[in-house]
Order: structure tokens, then sequence, then C-alpha cells
């Protein structure tokens, strides 16, 4: 997966083009469908003169839907697509206790 060099403000940037709700951490209110990221970790990093001189991170983008063959699976992925931010599909569940479809990616954005 190559990185993208943006800011973690165009993950935000290019989910709320979907249309469904989007939160960072958690969503506090549950909806048939909504979406949640997180940066997770740094992914990588490069390193010149003793200073870090870029960095990696990388997070996670949750879709939960009650709509089987949902089209904003693929409407998030060209958001992402569109918006030149490296992803891939990581997991897709259902999950028997609220009902929902889990969909998840795995981004990394180049920040400094």
């Amino acid at each position: 997966m190559g990185v993208s060099r943006l800011s973690l403000n165009a993950i935000k940037e290019a989910l709320l083009t979907v249309g469904p709700p989007v939160y960072h951490y958690t969503a506090f209110e549950q909806p048939d469908e909504y979406i949640v990221w997180a940066e997770d970790n740094q992914a990588d990093s490069v390193w010149a003169d003793g200073r870090m001189q870029e960095q990696t991170i990388e997070g996670t983008i949750d879709y939960f839907t009650k709509t089987e063959n949902d089209p904003n699976v693929q409407k998030i992925q060209n958001a992402l697509n569109n918006g030149n931010i490296s992803w891939r599909l990581n997991s897709v569940q259902y999950e028997d206790d609220t009902r929902f479809i889990h969909y998840e990616w795995v981004f990394q954005v180049g920040a400094w």
C-alpha cells in the first residue's frame, strides 16, 4: 500500500462526501448506517540528522450498515481513491448482537 502525503483531515473530508454520519473515534448515536474513523499508530517514519523527517499514520475506517450490498461501501472506496488516500479493505463481518454488517478499511497518510 503506497502512502498518501496528506493530513488526517483528508480522511474526514473524504468520508463526509459519502453521506452517512461520520464520527471520529466513536459513534454516540447509532443510526442504521454510520462511519467511524480513527488513527491507530505510526506505521513508518523517516529519520535524518537525528530528527523525524516524515511520519506515516495508520488508522481504520469502520462502516456499519444494516443494508446488504450497500452502495455506500463503493462510495467510501471511491471517496478514498478520489482523495488519493492509501487504503485496503481489512475485513467484513456480520455482528449478531447489533445486526450490523461491519466493513473495516485500513488507511495510511503521511504526516509531519
